[in-house]
């Protein structure tokens, strides 16, 4: 199969492009099937291992740690070896630390196997990202971006809703072992359906790939598209995270399978991620951007009522602009990157979760002090900050005066 083939108008051309879609929107779903899994059980590994339940969000963002270490290396390796067999290898990898983090019989060994597989994600994540923005150009990777996006989003709504449901009923060890063998298989998929790269060119030499850098982190526009990756996943795990110990308290008392329940608030970022990049596409991203963040804060008005649909309600809002904002971001990343893009992605990707990591653990103090309003405070000044930063520098090279079709 090959990438050519996907355009020529044949009657196996359509057929091709769907499975061409098919597997970008797998390879973001077995990434974060595995990121996300631990989030709707937290308040049973705080009692399974006799922890404080703050500390069981060590789970979370132990994973997303070791993703902001790996990415810039793994972008760099990409750079010089290709893409598509990191992809679907990195997934096959992770099965093991996968089973591990099932038969750990102490919080330590737990977090560590949680660790293991946050080293294995941005090889799919970073070099899948890097692909699309090689591979195709213009509105269609805005729209292949928006496919990938609405794959994690799938994923991370997945992880969280078998993880949780499979606890109230097996045990959270069993539900690791099935998220194991749902990666083993998705993994083969992808091996299978994803084309081989057709427009890479290798950087000859890691140390080449590193050298650019200095270039990136330069850029203006890409430092501010790095900022905005950052607070992206801070509000993101902020938000999923504490509120889980929000809905486990009286008077709510939800169990582990009501809590996954209420991550199918993660599906209208699937429905809304594909239209961000329409829309991105005929009104400029700093305008789409822009329109996201009144979407948060009054998601977030409404998480602070005490009824629960209106809880449900500022959820799916909260979630459905944020990833708004990273379907604009991931996208804009190969578009202003002016050389090596994969290494520019890993950058990106590394600032996206030490993002989540601080997300995970900033606000538990804020917990623990004012409860669910301080976590909501941090986000909300967290959204101010990105706002202020878009607005600011996703401008086209030479702006002078903003217009409604501002193509950035």
């Amino acid at each position: 199969m090959s990438l050519p083939s996907l355009s020529v108008g044949s009657k196996t051309g359509p057929v091709r492009v769907v499975l061409f879609n098919l597997a970008i929107l797998s390879a973001g779903f077995v990434t974060f099937l595995n990121m996300w899994c631990t989030q709707s059980i937290l308040p049973v590994l705080a009692a399974t291992f006799h922890i404080p339940e703050a500390r069981t969000s060590l789970t979370v963002t132990a994973p997303l740690v070791a993703t902001a270490m790996m990415a810039p290396l793994i972008g760099a390796i990409s750079d010089r070896f290709g893409r598509k067999k990191f992809i679907y290898g990195a997934g096959l990898v992770l099965v093991l630390p996968t089973l591990l983090a099932a038969t750990a019989q102490s919080f330590d060994l737990f977090v560590l196997c949680r660790f293991l597989q946050g080293l294995t994600l941005p090889f799919i994540f970073a070099i899948t990202v890097a692909y699309i923005g090689e591979e195709t150009s213009g509105p269609a990777t805005a729209r292949l971006a928006g496919t990938y996006m609405s794959g994690t989003i799938f994923g991370g709504f997945s992880g969280r809703l078998i993880t949780g449901f499979v606890t109230s009923e097996y045990g959270w060890r069993t539900a690791l072992v099935v998220i194991a063998i749902l990666t083993l298989l998705i993994s083969l998929a992808v091996a299978a359906l994803l084309p081989r790269e057709q427009k890479f060119r290798p950087l000859f030499g890691i140390g080449r790939a590193m050298a650019s850098f200095p270039l990136h982190l330069s850029n203006p526009r890409l430092l501010a598209t790095f900022t905005v990756g950052f607070g992206v996943l801070f509000s993101l795990v902020a938000v999923f995270t504490y509120i889980n110990f929000r809905l486990a308290a009286a008077p709510y008392a939800l169990g582990p399978a009501a809590l996954s329940g209420i991550f199918i608030v993660y599906l209208g970022g699937v429905v809304i991620s594909p239209i961000a990049a329409r829309l991105s596409n005929r009104f400029g991203r700093r305008v789409v951007m822009a329109s996201a963040v009144p979407l948060i804060l009054a998601g977030l008005a409404l998480t602070l009522a005490r009824p629960l649909p209106l809880i449900v309600l500022g959820l799916l809002l909260v979630c459905s602009a944020i990833f708004m904002q990273q379907t604009l971001a991931t996208a804009f990343v190969s578009t202003v990157a002016q050389t090596a893009k994969s290494t520019a992605v890993g950058l990106y990707v590394t600032f996206y979760y030490v993002g989540g990591s601080f997300g995970g653990f900033v606000p538990a103090g804020l917990w623990r002090d004012y409860g669910w309003p301080g976590c909501v405070a941090i986000v909300i000044a967290m959204q101010i900050v990105m706002l202020a930063v878009m607005l600011r520098f996703w401008r086209p090279p030479g702006f002078v005066r903003d217009t409604a079709h501002d193509p950035a």
